[in-house]
């Protein structure tokens, strides 16, 4: 109990009267015992495979981790035909092994016609003024719509995406959707230079648009180690997400008060402090990267569950798809298999405890970051609340707690 409150940065007393409770409603005891040697037997066996002691310093263990990175994203460049992504078609050639495997799932999304509405009733002034266009009319018979809307994301500024242009999808109706699949489309060469701060920013050139059910990719390169697993896992990871919401709002779109639950949805709303005031097990649902607005933000030390660390889960579940049967490939993506809420203590230099997360998306991030020294801790905790959570009420619980309550942010145990 101590070390996983420790590893949450969680009070270890909230958690025993957790642990209480879920006992009592669900009849499992010692979920917490189970789950630290779980992670015990699986810190184990990475390590052995690695070759690396148990007793080893936590910047061995990092550096195993970083080479293990290092070396699957090599081989998977080599089998990819080593794609250059400054290069629109080896991009879109990286989008299409990720497709292959994660499939193309279909959505409901704002159909392209209502879309078109919003930007002639609310014209982006700086993506015209890139692309040089006098009117709005002109640039939408002229370019592609949806990498237009891709490019809001990178030139306007946020204060008019959201003070003008996403206002009116308060003025939504559920006839304004369709379903289709997902797009997963690499932008054309010109957005690049425009992207170049949003690359920078994000550390990662591929992002999303829920509402219209595509993944874009920027054709650039940060030129960093591990690059292309990233760009693959994170395709594969908004291939998971964007369903996700999708059943959300299609759910909704039976309800009252639709446009104010989707744009709700779509800002990634999150509850305040008076929904913990209750006798029962308060589980928030937690949907916001909140660690990158404020790491210490009191909701990160509640119990909750995150849908992201689900999403994440099944692109790693994917990813020994990718090899093959290429020179056994398979089995050394499958490595990452199930580790995304395991990590333990070492000892560094000085001998004090440091915490090692073995979650690929940490690993990634910490590799993508390591100039600035910043070691990645955030997915491994957000998946070690589901870890919990699950154990005490089944498999595909996350998930399935999360679709009902996401709107609500929390439910009650």
């Amino acid at each position: 109990m101590e070390k996983i409150a420790k590893i949450l940065r969680a009070d270890k007393h909230r958690l025993i009267t957790l642990e209480k409770r879920m006992s009592e409603i669900t009849g499992k005891k010692h979920v917490f015992e189970k789950v630290d040697q779980e992670n015990q037997e699986l810190v184990h066996d990475r390590l052995l495979t690695l070759g690396v002691p148990r007793d080893a310093s936590a910047k061995d263990i990092y550096d195993a981790l970083i080479s293990k990175i290092d070396s699957d994203d090599h081989r998977l460049f080599q089998i990819l035909n080593e794609p250059k992504c400054k290069n629109p078609e080896d991009c879109q050639g990286i989008a299409e092994a990720a497709l292959k495997v994660a499939g193309r799932p279909k959505g409901f999304f704002i159909k392209p016609d209502r879309a078109r509405e919003f930007l002639i009733k609310e014209p982006p002034q700086e993506t015209m003024r890139f692309l040089g266009y006098g009117s709005v009319e002109k640039m939408l018979a002229a370019e592609d719509l949806l990498q237009v809307y891709s490019s809001l994301r990178f030139i306007e500024g946020s204060e008019w995406l959201n003070g003008y242009f996403f206002k009116q999808y308060e003025l939504l109706k559920p006839e304004d959707f369709e379903e289709r699949e997902v797009v997963v489309r690499t932008l054309d060469e010109k957005w690049s230079k425009a992207a170049g701060q949003f690359v920078v920013k994000k550390k990662h050139n591929i992002s999303h648009l829920k509402e219209l059910g595509v993944v874009f990719i920027i054709p650039a390169m940060l030129g960093i180690s591990g690059e292309i697993l990233r760009m693959i896992a994170l395709i594969m990871h908004y291939l998971h997400e964007i369903p996700f919401y999708s059943d959300i709002a299609r759910r909704i779109s039976k309800e009252e008060n639709f446009a104010a639950k989707y744009v709700s949805l779509l800002r990634g709303d999150v509850v305040g402090k008076s929904v913990l005031e209750s006798d029962k097990a308060i589980w928030l649902v937690i949907q916001r990267y909140l660690s990158k607005e404020d790491e210490n933000d009191w909701r990160l030390f509640a119990p909750h569950v995150n849908p992201e660390a689900v999403h994440w889960e099944k692109a790693e579940r994917d990813l020994p798809k990718l090899g093959g049967e290429a020179d056994n490939f398979s089995k050394e993506l499958s490595f990452w298999n199930g580790l995304n809420w395991v990590g333990d203590y070492f000892k560094d230099e000085s001998g004090v405890d440091v915490l090692a997360s073995f979650n690929l998306v940490d690993t990634v991030m910490s590799l993508v970051k390591e100039k600035e020294m910043v070691k990645y801790l955030y997915h491994h905790q957000e998946a070690l609340w589901n870890k919990i959570f699950s154990e005490y009420m089944g498999e595909g619980s996350v998930e399935n707690f999360s679709r009902d309550h996401l709107l609500q942010g929390y439910f009650e145990v």
